[in-house]
């Protein structure tokens, strides 16, 4: 009998950030990485005898948590990969929504008649992640084995393992990050003895679902919205200084007019549904020459705050700057602005510079892009 320990990765970017990663290859969360050592405490006095994972980066990150006691290595295993996705590979889940949301329904709901030119179906993950999990249990006969792989992958798995249709599959959950499912191999056959269990994380290190939903966003027409550019402005500054004292909205928008025109998406607006909901500006000039990107505005409605949609508007501006080839973000933060500064820093931004403003200190505010163990 073999014994398979089914894990899937850590947070990732992808999750976070409310995209559609397939096979995109993006990084882990600070909250992705304390996952990991929860999990490497799950499987501490726990013998394994091999460690396998996808090779995508977030998954052979994840196995090395269940590698590290034994100082196994982690054998990358591409059949294990999430479904790719093609066209959608790197989209935000609220604009797809928006734009397909037919699509994105049978996607999640309806998997037997989900296809797009240029993915996979569900169908295509089983006929090659099934092989190469059965390859591995025959390889290991009697020992102990982790896997770790991906959310859709492993629900086609457990499908093929439990003989659900794929009609049927939607029925099964979307194991959590870093959940373990424990599966038998004996006489030619699995079994699964318990699916989706992440008792081993610590309650501070679970995903919160409490959000306002995925946020769609459009590029502003600064010409027939300034008005609107405006207000978000004005309302950001007195959030942040307490008053308008000295305080013209007029050359904001200039310059973000001026954004607009230089690339056109420097400026986006959000919303949930029909509903406003928040903005940002991108300067895509500023920093260009050294290689970090600049966020002159990140703004929320007030009904929106505090409800977790901030880092989706961050999510675009990551993606906007990573397609210039930028290396990190900078912003400046009112030092006194303790809402933003908590918000900035949980996201992995650091205070690298002070500068002098008509309302006090500013800090220079700046989070390094694309930084992974093996970059």
């Amino acid at each position: 009998m073999t014994e398979i320990f089914l894990i899937r990765h850590a947070q990732a970017e992808g999750n976070r950030y409310h995209m559609m990663q397939g096979h995109w290859d993006g990084g882990v969360t600070a909250l992705g990485r304390r996952q990991i050592e929860d999990l490497a405490e799950r499987f501490r006095g726990l013998p394994l005898d091999a460690v396998y994972a996808s090779d995508l980066y977030r998954a052979r990150l994840t196995a090395e948590a269940a590698a590290r006691w034994q100082a196994l290595p982690v054998t990358p295993v591409r059949a294990l990969r999430e479904i790719n996705v093609g066209p959608w590979e790197g989209r935000f889940f609220g604009d797809l929504q928006w734009e397909r949301p037919e699509e994105i329904r049978r996607f999640l709901q309806d998997p037997d008649h989900w296809s797009l030119e240029g993915a996979e179906t569900y169908a295509d993950v089983t006929a090659r992640a099934y092989p190469a999990l059965e390859a591995i249990a025959k390889r290991h006969e009697g020992q102990r084995v982790a896997v770790v792989s991906h959310g859709i992958t492993i629900r086609c798995l457990l499908a093929q393992i439990q003989g659900i249709s794929l009609a049927e599959t939607k029925n099964l959950p979307i194991s959590g990050n870093t959940a373990v499912t424990r599966l038998l191999w004996q006489d030619g056959r699995f079994l699964a003895e318990y699916i989706n269990d992440d008792s081993h994380l610590r309650e501070e290190n679970r995903v919160s679902w409490r959000r306002a939903g995925d946020l769609r966003s459009e590029p502003m027409d600064l010409k027939r919205s300034r008005a609107d550019y405006e207000r978000c402005y004005t309302d950001a500054w007195l959030f942040a200084h307490g008053d308008l004292a000295g305080f013209a909205p007029e050359p904001y928008s200039d310059a973000a007019a001026g954004h607009q025109r230089v690339k056109p998406g420097s400026v986006l607006r959000f919303y949930n549904g029909e509903e406003s909901a928040g903005l940002l500006d991108m300067d895509p000039l500023r920093g260009r020459h050294a290689g970090y990107g600049w966020i002159s505005l990140l703004y929320l409605e007030p009904e929106y705050r505090g409800r977790g949609c901030g880092v989706q508007l961050l999510a675009r501006a990551y993606s906007f700057f990573r397609a210039q080839g930028r290396r990190a973000i900078r912003l400046h933060v009112a030092d006194d602005n303790e809402t933003a500064l908590a918000f900035y820093r949980r996201e992995g931004f650091r205070q690298i510079g002070t500068e002098s403003g008509g309302h006090g200190k500013i800090l220079l505010m700046e989070k390094k892009l694309g930084v992974r163990d093996d970059a």
